[in-house]
């Protein structure tokens, strides 16, 4: 789907002379550098505004809640590359951020948008007869409402963004957390309860015990801090970059990627054909 008309010819990020570094409008090394922190700035450079306290310590938590869980598949993709390919510690972090879509790291995104959905149909029609999604539906709760967005999911044969994780069965305690730090800072706002009323609503509706996880907690609080929906899959992606460095580090003093390899080779069988007498010698 195209952006939109490439009409624009101007940015209003950054820019610079021979004395000063603008970013966001600020002086970079009179204003920045050594005054805010790398969250803050991060804030900056997406929104053009530095956070106050609260936003601040909600897009930290989630940096931190998202950054690392183990050898996951972005983790592996990285640290093989970098064990095939040694010399290119940048290929590597690549190979473990590309895979980022709907399943691994890119589930914030699809989940800010169902939870948008869901405060679009608890709030009704707008002033022109249509609701913000498109339809007519009326106004109604936001248990209604999330059990409409979540049932029309469910009909089509796709996943609830957010809800079920393959360890974290019964609480993922990343999104408890999160969403308890959210209300200790006062960023626990609409789409808060939106997650909320998904989880209540779903099991009944899946017939499967789907808590909330990390992925739902992420955009529900972030959205009611006032970050941009747009904006959320950068989240995930960028802390998960700095927890494949360290990887990426490890594997250097102490590799594991020709194990990985190994072990999933080994985990393999083979059911093509074959001719007679082979025996299978590559475990």
């Amino acid at each position: 789907m195209k952006i939109g008309r490439q009409a624009h010819r101007s940015t209003a990020i950054s820019s610079s002379n021979e004395e000063t570094i603008l970013v966001r409008g600020r002086d970079l090394c009179a204003e920045l550098i050594g005054h805010i922190g790398f969250t803050d700035h991060i804030w900056l450079l997406v929104t053009g505004q530095l956070p106050g306290p609260a936003q601040r310590a909600v897009l930290d938590a989630a940096l931190v809640a998202i950054a690392e869980h183990g050898l996951v598949p972005s983790v592996q993709a990285s640290r093989l590359t970098l064990a095939a390919a040694p010399e290119s510690l940048q290929g590597a972090v690549a190979a473990g951020i590309l895979g980022c879509g709907s399943v691994i790291l890119g589930a914030s995104e699809a989940a800010g948008r169902l939870l948008a959905d869901v405060l679009a149909r608890a709030d009704g029609p707008t002033t022109d007869g249509s609701t913000t999604d498109g339809s007519t539906t009326a106004g109604s709760t936001i248990d209604d409402a999330a059990a409409a967005a979540v049932s029309e999911l469910l009909a089509g044969g796709r996943a609830v963004p957010g809800y079920g994780h393959p360890l974290h069965k019964g609480r993922d305690p990343r999104a408890e957390r999160l969403i308890e730090l959210a209300g200790q800072v006062g960023c626990a706002g609409r789409h808060v309860d939106a997650a909320i009323a998904i989880g209540r609503v779903l099991p009944a509706l899946s017939g499967k015990p789907l808590a909330m996880n990390i992925s739902a907690a992420i955009p529900a609080t972030l959205l009611d801090a006032g970050y941009p929906l747009l904006a959320l899959k950068g989240v995930p992606i960028l802390a998960r970059t700095a927890s494949l460095v360290a990887h990426l580090l490890e594997e250097q003093e102490r590799p594991i990627g020709f194990t990985l390899s190994h072990a999933g080779a080994a985990a393999i069988e083979y059911d093509g054909p074959s001719p007679d007498g082979f025996v299978r010698r590559d475990r």
